[in-house]
Order: structure tokens, then C-alpha cells, then sequence
């Protein structure tokens, strides 16, 4: 069977084995479970062995991986404390609550106040409630995915999540850095490490805190965005089980130009000097990120262009009609974006998650977020199924089709 490092150990020196599942193949960008049952003879190299005796390494071969499930069976979310209202905004930007509200579907934003919160602090609280509605212990986790694009520390921030939760066995925990579309690529990998790699329980979050890249001068920007971090647990099942229907998924770089936060050089050299060097251009001079900068009318052409499309090539990748899909869950990026998907789907506007008023864009914490209070206030149920979809800096984007519980 599988460890949490991905490796196989031998079960047992039986002769043979006779298991029935669904294969698994892989369509363009997502997974495709084929609807067929066949069944797979998975012989050993030591059917001619005693059951006591002891292979030698010529005659050992691990048996084939077994294609696995995966479903997600925990939710968990947490906000900072300090609520930003349109109002608030009104008083130190040229704006209000009406103009806001009209073009953004926003009415309040929970922001990070420096020294009471961070972003790791969020990210572990939300992990926690989802590992406690999972009823999965820290140390059964076998890998932390850290969706984030504004981690506390450079060098990511999963590894902290990880000791935080008090994961004594050290599973493997690492960043992913996609912006708005991070948790539904946190998704693709925790099905790639389930379905490849023999993993377990695999912890997905989605964090962010863009108020600290944010130009509360410009208001353009500041309207939008807000802080907060979701999590999901995702765990191995038998395929017949199989929660995480298809994905697809792309990027373009090219439209980097229409949303960014690019690194910046400081305008002193912090007090180094070149002492004579022959080389000018050293020391460098120190770098900080620049705030964000978005071009509006080009990310929202993008949105409602890009993710339609995503989102049926989805479905069609699951085998599913949208009217079989109970939810539309999208990134929480603009009321107008996703009235927009919605009807270009034809999907009814009280089967669309969203909570876009109370928190603004949170970027990769927005799906996640939003997914746990559904299920937290019953409005999504077990076995029921969401099309969900992220999109945004890089410019990337990608869908999911998934069943809750």
C-alpha cells in the first residue's frame, strides 16, 4: 500500500490478485474516468515463492499502482477582524457606496491589520476547521498545499502552516503561486499526488492578503480586494467514489500586461557603494513588489470570455450537462463577471455562490471561502455538484467539476 511519501511496500507474497476499478486516462488538461468497469490481474514475481520465504532483488517487483479517487470531505475559512466598508473607502478615495456597489457587486472588504494578523494565522485557522469537519488528525495529513501569491515570507509559507498545525511527522508542504486561480490549481495537484503519487489526505488553502500590495489612492483598485484564507480537505477513495470529475486548465502570459504587481527597484542604494569595483552595477539595489496594477476593461473581456469556455470544456471532459451541475461557484472578482458566466451558461441566478458583497476579491482564499460558508449554512449539501472556476493574474485561468462530500 502507500505511504505518504508516494512509495509502495509489498502487502503480502500472495501469488496473485483480482481488484476492479475504473481506469483513469487524461484529456487535454483534466481528468476523465472512463464509465466502464474492467478488471485487472495484477500478478506477482514471487507466485512461485513460499509464503515465508524471503524474495530476493532480482526476483522483487512493487505491484502497479491501483488508479485512486478523490473527493473533498472538509471546508474551513477565516477572516481578519477589521471590516473595510465602501463607506470607510469614501473618506480617503474620491468614491461611494452606490458607485461602488453598481460596478462591483462590493459592500464591505476584511483587511490584515499589521501586528494582530497574518496571513499564516488565517491560513491555520481555516486549515484547522476543515481537518475538524474532515475528522482528519494534523499528523494523517500527508501534504499542505499553500495557494497564495502574498505569502509572509518569501520563501513560502506552507512549511509554517505545517508546524503550526502541529504536523508532527513532517508531510511534505509547499506554495503555489497562481493569484485567483491558485485554489482550483491546488485542486489539480492534490488529485495528481492522490491519483500518482499513493498520497492519503491532502490539505489544500487558499490565502491571500493583496491590501498590502494595494494603492489605496487608486480607485481603480482599492474597491476590490480584501483578505482572507479558505481550506479543503481532499481525500483518497475507491474510484467508484471519485469526487473530482475533470479539469481544465491554462495560462497566458501575454496578458500580463493587464494585471500585475511587478518587482520594483528601491530609488537609494540602501547605503552599499561599489567601494571602486570594477563592476557598476553591483551591489544591486534593493527590490520591493509595486502595487497592483489592472487594467479593468481587459480583465473583465478576459473573464467572461475565457471562463465560459473553460467551464464547458469542463463539463464536457466530466461527461456532465450543465444542467446536471447543482452550483456555479467562480472566483469572486466582479458581481458583473459572474452574472455574465452565469448567462452565458444559462444558469439560474439562485444557483450561483456568491458572497462577493461581504469580502471583495480575496483572490485565492475567494473559492474556498466562499464554498465553506455554502456548506456551512446548508445551502450545498453532500453529493451535490459544483462547477467552480478561478481566473486572474498571469493571466491563467481553470476550471473544476467536483462533487462536495
Amino acid at each position: 500500500m502507500a505511504n505518504a511519501s508516494g512509495f509502495f511496500t509489498h502487502p503480502s507474497l500472495s501469488s496473485m490478485r483480482t481488484r476492479t476499478h475504473l481506469p483513469i486516462t487524461v484529456s487535454g488538461s483534466g481528468f476523465r474516468v472512463s464509465k466502464r468497469f474492467s478488471k485487472r490481474v495484477l500478478c506477482s514475481t514471487l507466485s512461485s515463492l513460499d509464503n515465508n520465504a524471503s524474495p530476493s532483488p532480482s526476483q522483487y517487483r512493487p505491484p502497479r499502482l491501483v488508479p485512486s479517487g478523490c473527493k473533498l470531505i472538509g471546508s474551513g475559512s477565516a477572516v481578519p477582524s477589521l471590516l473595510v466598508s465602501n463607506d470607510d473607502l469614501a473618506k480617503i478615495v474620491d468614491t461611494n457606496d452606490e458607485w461602488i456597489a453598481t460596478r462591483t457587486g462590493i459592500r464591505n472588504r476584511r483587511v490584515v491589520v499589521s501586528g494582530k494578523d497574518s496571513l499564516v494565522g488565517l491560513a491555520v485557522e481555516a486549515a484547522t476547521k476543515a481537518l475538524e469537519m474532515a475528522e482528519v488528525a494534523p499528523d494523517d495529513i500527508d501534504l499542505v498545499l499553500m495557494c497564495t501569491s502574498t505569502p509572509d515570507d518569501l520563501f513560502g509559507a506552507a512549511p509554517q502552516i505545517q508546524k503550526a498545525l502541529g504536523c508532527t511527522k513532517n508531510p511534505l508542504a509547499y506554495d503555489i503561486t497562481a493569484a485567483c486561480s491558485g485554489f482550483v490549481l491546488g485542486l489539480v495537484s492534490a488529485a495528481c499526488h492522490i491519483r500518482g503519487g499513493g498520497f492519503k489526505n491532502v490539505l489544500v488553502i487558499g490565502a491571500d492578503s493583496l491590501s498590502r500590495f494595494v494603492d489605496w489612492t487608486d480607485r481603480g483598485t482599492c474597491i476590490l480586494f480584501g483578505d482572507a484564507a479558505g481550506a479543503v480537505v481532499v481525500q483518497a477513495c475507491d474510484i467508484e467514489d471519485d469526487g473530482l470529475y475533470s479539469f481544465d486548465v491554462h495560462s497566458d502570459g501575454d496578458g500580463r500586461r493587464h494585471l500585475n504587481a511587478s518587482v520594483k527597484e528601491s530609488q537609494t542604494d540602501g547605503g552599499l557603494s561599489s567601494n571602486g569595483s570594477a563592476v557598476g552595477d553591483f551591489p544591486p539595489k534593493q527590490s520591493s513588489y509595486s502595487c497592483i496594477q489592472m487594467n479593468g476593461q481587459e480583465v473583465f473581456r478576459f473573464a467572461v470570455k475565457c471562463v465560459p469556455q473553460s467551464l464547458e470544456s469542463a463539463l464536457q471532459k466530466a461527461g456532465l450537462p450543465a444542467s446536471s451541475i447543482d452550483w456555479l461557484l467562480l472566483h469572486q472578482a466582479n458581481q458583473r463577471i459572474l452574472d455574465s458566466v452565469a448567462t452565458r451558461l444559462k444558469f439560474p441566478p439562485e444557483r450561483v455562490i456568491s458572497n462577493l458583497a461581504n469580502y471583495g476579491n480575496t483572490s485565492a482564499a475567494s473559492i474556498p471561502l466562499a464554498l465553506d460558508e455554502a456548506v456551512r449554512s446548508g445551502k450545498v449539501k453532500p453529493g451535490h455538484t459544483i462547477a467552480t472556476s478561478g481566473f486572474g493574474a498571469g493571466l491563467t485561468w481553470g476550471s473544476a467539476i467536483i462533487r462536495w462530500r
